[in-house]
C-alpha cells in the first residue's frame, strides 16, 4: 500500500507522515507531495519518496498519484482558492481510482457558519460528486492557533478578542496527525465523517489561566465587543479584510461554532487528547 500525503512541506502533513511511520509503515511506501519539494528534502532522505504537488499545476498532482491507492488531502492553506485547488487533488485521485481518500475539513463543515467553512463544504460536495471512498475528518482547532497569544501575555500579560463565553475544543496538531495515520491505515472508516475535536472545551478565561501556567507571568483575557475589536484591529493597522475575518471568526467561537467534541478523536488515537495547558507549555518552550 502507498500513501500519497499532500501539504507534506506543513505542519501537520510532516505529523502524519511521522506518525505513519512510527505505527510501522516502510518510508517507501509514502509519498510526500508539495509544492516545493526542497523544502521536504529531509524525508527523502529518510527514505520517502519526495515529489512536486501543486494544487494550481494539476499535471504535478496527476502524477503524484501515479502507484498511489491511499490518500490524504490536506486542506489549503490560501483561503478564498481552496475549493478549485482541491478539486484539481479530487479529480486526479478519481481518475487514479485510489482505494481511500481521506480529507481534512472543518467542524459541521456542510452547516456552520464559521468563516472557513463554505471552502470545506465544497470540498466534501465535490468528494462525494466524485464519488471517491472517502473519510472526512472535521477537524476542530489546532491549540496551536494560540501561539500569537502567548506572546503577547509575555510581551504585555493580556490578551483581547470577541469571543464572548464562546467555548474551544482544541487538540494539538499532533493528536489531528494521529487521528489521520489511524484512519489511513484502519478498515471500517470509508463513508465515515468524524467530528474531531479536544476531550475538554475551553474559554478564554482558562485559556489565559493555562497560558499564565505555562509562561509564569499572570494572564488576563480582555472581552470586547465586535465593534470594539474592530476599531482596536484598525488601530493596530489591520486591513479591512483582516479585520472582518478575524471579527467573524471571534463570532463563529461566540456562537459555538468550535465548542463540541463528541469524543471521536481520543477513540481513534487510542488516548486522551492533549490538555490545553501541555500543548501551550510547547509552544512556550520553541
Amino acid at each position: 500500500m502507498n500513501f500519497l500525503i499532500t501539504g507534506a512541506s506543513g505542519k501537520l502533513g510532516r505529523l502524519v507522515i511521522q506518525s505513519l511511520i512510527e505505527r510501522g509503515v516502510d518510508p517507501q511506501h509514502i509519498v510526500a507531495g508539495a509544492r516545493d519539494a526542497a523544502k521536504v528534502a529531509d524525508l527523502a532522505e529518510s527514505g520517502v519518496t519526495v515529489v512536486t504537488l501543486d494544487y494550481t499545476q494539476p499535471s504535478t498532482v496527476e502524477a503524484a498519484f501515479e502507484r498511489v491507492n491511499t490518500a490524504l488531502l490536506i486542506s489549503s492553506s490560501e483561503v478564498g482558492r481552496r475549493a478549485a485547488q482541491h478539486n484539481a487533488v479530487i479529480h486526479a485521485a478519481a481518475t487514479a481510482g485510489v482505494a481511500k481518500f481521506v480529507y481534512t475539513s472543518a467542524p459541521k463543515a456542510t452547516t456552520s457558519d464559521l468563516i472557513l467553512a463554505p471552502e470545506h463544504k465544497a470540498t466534501e460536495e465535490a468528494i462525494a460528486a466524485a464519488q471517491l471512498p472517502a473519510v472526512i475528518l472535521r477537524n476542530n482547532w489546532y491549540t496551536e492557533n494560540y501561539s500569537n497569544e502567548v506572546d503577547r501575555v509575555r510581551e504585555t500579560g493580556a490578551f483581547a478578542a470577541s469571543v464572548g463565553d464562546g467555548r474551544v475544543a482544541s487538540a494539538t496538531r499532533r493528536d489531528y496527525a494521529d487521528a489521520a495515520a489511524a484512519v489511513l491505515l484502519g478498515d471500517g472508516h470509508i463513508g465515515q465523517v468524524y467530528e474531531l475535536g479536544g476531550d475538554v472545551a475551553w474559554d478564554y478565561n482558562e485559556l489565559a489561566e493555562a497560558i499564565s501556567e505555562v509562561t509564569g507571568r499572570p494572564a488576563s483575557y480582555r472581552p470586547l465587543s465586535t465593534d470594539e475589536h474592530a476599531a482596536a484591529l484598525k488601530s493596530a493597522g489591520f486591513d479591512a479584510g483582516t479585520i472582518d475575518f478575524i471579527v467573524s471568526l471571534d463570532a463563529s467561537i461566540r456562537n459555538g461554532a468550535l465548542s463540541e467534541s463528541d469524543g471521536s478523536l481520543s477513540r481513534l488515537i487510542g488516548r486522551p487528547t492533549t490538555p490545553l495547558v501541555d500543548g501551550l507549555r510547547a509552544l512556550a518552550n520553541l
